[in-house]
């Protein structure tokens, strides 16, 4: 991928900056001075004495006995518990063994390894293994824990970790505590009831999005499991139909815009639901309509393949759990295909499935994990994924996050080797805040309609008009078919920007799934793409010369894989429109498109 980290540099008109940028850079430092007065704010106030915060006031007692414990919809491996007792701990792509010391005890080989191990996740697999052995060695664990976190006590005391410990123990506390003597069990009852107490505490400073929504879900299930916390559960219902309202959004997206966002969420909100039930308690409304619009979504954003679509720090997707919870879609229509609120569109014609990011980022707040991908998008034929972005790594993860997160690592066009949103920088700002973003495409307008059986979209993005003085729009139109992708990026003057636009140089990108074979034809501006099933696809951009470069594919479970991407460079003001196609074709000899310029040195 294209170095990503150049800065960008504002057009200009009459020799000085626009007003125009001056006026993108003003509100940008506005709304990054207002996202740090209240992120500073909430630190604060949230370990102010007496801070005016309901749910922090609750007093959570340390209860007698666990009423119920709820389901657990991720799957267990009884393998990965034999690797577990004989000493081996392999998290998030690290192996780390234990050589007579607890796992707390060693020095974590990564961050991610660490927070696996503090949330405890990896008890479902003792729990598959089922065996006295699997069980006490779950038990002493537990118990090695409870007596010294060891040494990762920042990562095991964050509120997400924090709160997927909660909800580990919560849901196998029958296979923990079956044969435990009362004071393992006293033991484990205050251990839990005083990691509550600081949920309690961090609900209202946990970063905005799935880490405060998780947080506030472990809470729920505290109050429905442990005795003795009716006040808690009567507090926490309020905070969670809050909280689901904003977060989830009227289509069914999150307000993070990450497909994976869903996932993790029903993995959770589900057996949250059968817990009221299991509790005679009516669920909340919000959490019952959250759940009725998250599931449509599911459908939405999956390929052919059953994988979800690569936006916003989606990963790899995991096939057993998005079956478990579809099992719970009881409606299993076809999807939607217009999500306004979620700022995503689906073109899907005869099994050839488009999905593009058609909407702005997400609030400050809740963007720590987007991506500056407007007008990216995935295409895909059958089972047969071919256009891809290239997702997010579940193993290196913070070596990677950056790399993906910029728009080069997106199937979109690429301005001044910049990228379209801008990421909060500095090391004492990023400590403090994270790395949001803090600017980027404000308008995303979208006109979607169909001609002749066709399905048309189109949409644009003022993402570097400041930078720039430029417009980005593109268009697709998928045919009745399902046979062919026309495709058209066109750059134009902003409003108030020069009418004649720069030689700034540009890169459209198609990053292609491992899986494409890549067949150069004798025509420059065309080339082969080969499937795994047999089935071939021309992609032809007339007048242009298609480029191949390495790229990489994050969003497997194996760790990232070598794969190519088909580039179209020009610059705004020798090349303001571009054209494309991709054509599914049975024959060795691709048909000419109609109307070529003939192909460019």
């Amino acid at each position: 991928m294209a170095n990503t980290t150049a800065g960008n540099m504002p057009w200009k008109a009459g020799g000085g900056r626009s007003r125009a940028a001056r006026r993108g850079a003003l509100m940008e430092r506005l709304r990054l001075a207002a996202f740090l007065t209240d992120r500073l704010w909430r630190l604060v106030t949230a370990r102010a004495p007496g801070a005016p915060l309901t749910l922090a006031q609750v007093v959570v007692p340390v209860p007698e006995r666990l009423l119920i414990a709820p389901q657990d919809l991720r799957t267990g491996d009884a393998t990965r518990a034999t690797e577990i007792y004989a000493g081996t701990f392999a998290f998030a792509g690290k192996v780390a063994f234990l050589e007579g010391k607890t796992p707390f005890e060693l020095e974590p080989p990564s961050r991610e390894w660490a927070q696996v191990l503090h949330s405890f996740s990896w008890l479902r697999h003792l729990r598959a293994a089922g065996t006295t052995i699997a069980r006490a060695n779950a038990r002493a664990l537990v118990g090695d824990w409870m007596r010294d976190a060891g040494r990762a006590r920042a990562i095991a005391a964050d509120p997400e970790v924090t709160a997927h410990r909660v909800i580990a123990w919560l849901t196998q506390a029958p296979f923990i505590l079956q044969d435990a003597d009362h004071e393992f069990y006293r033991r484990f009852m205050r251990a839990i009831a005083r990691q509550v107490r600081g949920l309690r505490k961090a609900a209202s400073d946990a970063p905005d999005g799935y880490p405060r929504l998780i947080v506030i879900i472990a809470l729920a299930f505290a109050g429905l499991c442990m005795s003795e916390q009716s006040r808690l559960l009567r507090a926490v219902q309020k905070r969670l139909s809050d909280e689901l309202e904003r977060q989830i959004l009227a289509d069914g997206g999150s307000i993070t815009r990450s497909p994976g966002v869903l996932i993790e969420l029903l993995l959770d909100l589900l057996p949250l639901r059968h817990a009221f039930a299991a509790r005679n308690q009516p669920a909340p409304p919000a959490l019952m309509n959250a759940i009725d619009r998250m599931m449509p979504m599911l459908r939405f954003f999956r390929h052919g393949d059953g994988s979800f679509a690569l936006f916003h720090g989606m990963g790899h997707t995991a096939a057993d759990e998005l079956a478990t919870i579809l099992a719970y879609d009881d409606a299993r229509g076809a999807p939607v295909a217009n999500a306004p609120h979620s700022g995503f569109q689906r073109l899907d014609a005869k099994g050839t499935v488009v999905i593009a990011d058609t909407g702005p980022p997400p609030p400050i707040a809740a963007s720590m994990e987007a991506h500056a991908s407007c007008l990216a998008f995935e295409f895909s034929s059958g089972r047969n994924r071919i256009i891809v972005n290239c997702g997010m790594s579940a193993i290196n993860r913070e070596v990677w996050r950056q790399v993906a997160r910029a728009t080069a690592a997106h199937s979109t066009a690429v301005v001044g080797d910049t990228s379209s949103s801008h990421f909060l920088h500095g090391t004492y700002l990023t400590r403090l805040a994270g790395v949001p973003i803090i600017s980027g495409p404000r308008g995303v307008p979208v006109q979607r309609g169909a001609r002749e059986g066709a399905i048309l979209l189109r949409a644009s993005h003022d993402g570097y008009a400041d930078a720039f003085g430029v417009i980005h729009q593109r268009s697709w139109r998928l045919a009745a078919d399902g046979s062919r992708l026309d495709g058209e990026d066109q750059f134009r003057a902003a409003e108030g920007a020069p009418s004649a636009l720069g030689r700034t140089p540009f890169a459209v990108r198609f990053h292609l799934h491992p899986q494409v074979q890549v067949e150069r034809l004798d025509d420059p501006s065309t080339v082969l793409l080969g499937l795994p099933n047999g089935e071939a696809w021309a992609f032809v951009a007339p007048g242009q010369q298609v480029v191949l470069e390495e790229s990489v594919f994050l969003a497997t479970s194996e760790g990232p894989r070598r794969t190519t991407q088909l580039v179209l460079l020009g610059t705004l003001a020798d090349d303001p429109r571009l054209v494309w196609t991709l054509l599914r074709t049975r024959e060795a000899q691709v048909p000419r498109p109609s109307g070529s310029r003939g192909s460019r040195g």
